[in-house]
C-alpha cells in the first residue's frame, strides 16, 4: 500500500547482532532519501548502539538491555514503550522475527505496521500484529540487505543502487585515535587488517594458517595488523596466531579497540582479511577490498556487500556441515579444509590491482 502522504516519524526495529544491524542501515538510508524531512528512529539491542551512533539517517536510537531480568526488565521496557508512544510514529517496520518487536509495532504504528511474512509464523497470531506483511525470499537466495529492503515493498519503494549501500560513518575522534594507535605500534604506510575471530568459533580458520598467511604477506613487504574483540576466547586466538609469527611487520591491536575504533582502523587499511563476522561487514560498508573466509554460513545471504571481494568457501575444499544444522555454541572450527594457498592468492590478486572506481 504506497504512501500518499510523507510520514513525520518512522521507527525501525532490529533486535539482532552487530552485523545484522549494519546490514539494516540501507533501510534507513532509503527512507531518509525518500522522506528527507522525516525523523527516522531505530530500536536495537544496547550493545549494538555504537554502530549507529554517528549515522546521519537516524534521529534517535532506542535500545533494549538484554541483561535485565525479572521486574527490572518489565519496568524498563514499560518505560521504553511509553517513551516510544510519545514519538507518535506513523510507520513502524519490524525487521526480524521476535514477538516483542511485533507487539511494539502494533502498539506504536498509527498508519502502517510492517513485518515479514515468515513461514514459521503463519500458524501463529503473527499476522494480527501488522497492517502489511512484506515477502520473504527462499533461504539463501537473497542477500540479507536485499531481504531487509523488501520491508519497503508495502510502501511502494524500490531502492536505487546507491540507497542499498550500508552506512558505517566514522567520527573524527575515532579516526584520529585509530591513526595514533597505528602509529604507536609502528604502522605508518599501507597495511592489511587480519581479523581472524568471530563470536562463534565454528566460523573460524586455524590459528597456524592465519599465522602463515600473515608471515607470507609480511615477506612480500606488507605491514599486517591483527585485530580481535577483547573477549578471552578471541584474545587467546590472537595471542596464538601472534606467537607463531616472527616478522616485525606484523603488529597487534587485538583487544585494544572499541567497535568504532576498529571500524576506523579497517577504514584506513588497504585490505581486510577475515571470516564471516561483523568486522567483515564493516569492511564492506567502508568499501575496503576484502578476502572473506566462509564455513557453514549461507553465502548468498551473508557475503560482503557492495565492495570488491574474494570469497573462500570451505565447501570448495571438502565436505561441510549444513548451515541449518550447526550448533552455534560448538568450539569446533569448520573452515579446516581451506588451505593457505587460495587465501594468499586472493589477497595478492586484490593487492596487485587498483580498483577503477578509486583511480
Amino acid at each position: 500500500m504506497p504512501q500518499t502522504e510523507a510520514p513525520n516519524r518512522i521507527l525501525l526495529i532490529k533486535l539482532r547482532h552487530h552485523g545484522d544491524i549494519l546490514l539494516a542501515t540501507p533501510v534507513a538510508r532509503t527512507l531518509k532519501s525518500r522522506y528527507p524531512e522525516c525523523e527516522i528512529d531505530m530500536l536495537v539491542y544496547q550493545e549494538t548502539v555504537p554502530l549507529l551512533q554517528d549515522n546521519p539517517d537516524l534521529s534517535l536510537i532506542w535500545s533494549i538491555d538484554r541483561k535485565l531480568r525479572g521486574w527490572r526488565k518489565l519496568a524498563t521496557q514499560l518505560r521504553l514503550l511509553a517513551s516510544l508512544r510519545r514519538r507518535r510514529y506513523q510507520i513502524v517496520i519490524h525487521l526480524s522475527d521476535q514477538t516483542q518487536g511485533a507487539l511494539f509495532a502494533k502498539l506504536l504504528a498509527s498508519r502502517h505496521a510492517i513485518g515479514f511474512d515468515y513461514p514459521k509464523r503463519r500458524d501463529s497470531p503473527w499476522r494480527r500484529f501488522f497492517t502489511e506483511l512484506a515477502p520473504i525470499a527462499p533461504s539463501d537466495s537473497l542477500h540479507t540487505v536485499s531481504q531487509n529492503l523488501l520491508a519497503l515493498t508495502p510502501l511502494g519503494i524500490t531502492p536505487t543502487a546507491d540507497e542499498q549501500r550500508c552506512v558505517m560513518p566514522i567520527n573524527d575522534t575515532d579516526r584520529q585515535t585509530a591513526r595514533k594507535m597505528l602509529r604507536d605500534v609502528g604502522i605508518t604506510g599501507d597495511f592489511i587488517v587480519i581479523h581472524p575471530s568471530s563470536r562463534w568459533f565454528f566460523k573460524c580458520w586455524e590459528d597456524d594458517r592465519f599465522a602463515k598467511l600473515a608471515e607470507a604477506l609480511a615477506e612480500r613487504g606488507w605491514s599486517v595488523v591483527i585485530t580481535a574483540a577483547p573477549s578471552p576466547a578471541e584474545m587467546q586466538m590472537a595471542t596464538s596466531i601472534l606467537s607463531q609469527t616472527r616478522s616485525d611487520r606484523i603488529r597487534s591491536l587485538a583487544g585494544k579497540l572499541s567497535l568504532n575504533q576498529l571500524a576506523a582502523v579497517i577504514g584506513e587499511s588497504r585490505l581486510f582479511i577475515g571470516v564471516d563476522s561483523a568486522p567483515m561487514h564493516m569492511a564492506a560498508a567502508l568499501d575496503i577490498d576484502t578476502v572473506a573466509l566462509f564455513g557453514p554460513s549461507k553465502v548468498n545471504e551473508w557475503h560482503p556487500w557492495m565492495t570488491r571481494h574474494r570469497l573462500i568457501h570451505a565447501a570448495s575444499y571438502g565436505e561441510l556441515i549444513d548451515a541449518d544444522t550447526v550448533d552455534t555454541s560448538t568450539g569446533q572450527r569448520y573452515l579446516t579444509h581451506i588451505p593457505l594457498e587460495p587465501v594468499l592468492a586472493a589477497a595478492q590478486e586484490l593487492l596487485s590491482t587498483t580498483r577503477k572506481d578509486r583511480l
